[in-house]
């Protein structure tokens, strides 16, 4: 069984935005907003090129720390039935430029935000969070 159902991966591609938690050695709590790609039962966040002072931010110092981390993507509404959101929770690495898997991870960051099409991400580290636990909650469709 896929740790990413299929509803689950439905709300995930309907929603834009989420927000990663990661944590330092010491458990500090770090939440950043993202943008993000599903593929198979993996996220990928990309490292861009909007401005930043380096490629070893806040983030990819706690996965390199302690790799748990986690992502939330919610909706709100001011209709309360409709909020919904998903918890995804596992394992955070960062990936080299030309690791396995991130050429597809790259393209599918692409297929989602045209913004990436003008970025050489190719140069950049990804971060992957591979899913080993989902939590939903609310309407997903």
């Amino acid at each position: 069984m896929p740790a990413i159902e299929p509803e689950v991966r439905a709300f995930l591609e309907s929603q834009r935005s989420g927000h990663l938690a990661t944590a330092d050695a010491a458990a500090a709590p770090h939440v950043i907003p993202v943008v993000y790609a599903v593929v198979d039962d993996s996220v990928f966040v990309a490292i861009d090129e909007k401005p930043k002072t380096t490629t070893r931010l806040k983030r990819v110092r706690n996965i390199e720390q302690n790799p748990r981390a986690a992502l939330v993507v919610d909706r709100y509404d001011e209709d309360w039935t409709k909020l919904g959101w998903v918890l995804l929770r596992g394992t955070a690495s960062v990936l080299d430029p030309g690791a396995p898997g991130t050429a597809e991870a790259i393209a599918a960051l692409r297929a989602r935000y045209s913004q990436y099409e003008a970025m050489t991400l190719e140069d950049r580290p990804l971060i992957r969070l591979a899913v080993d636990r989902v939590i939903a909650w609310g309407k997903l469709d």
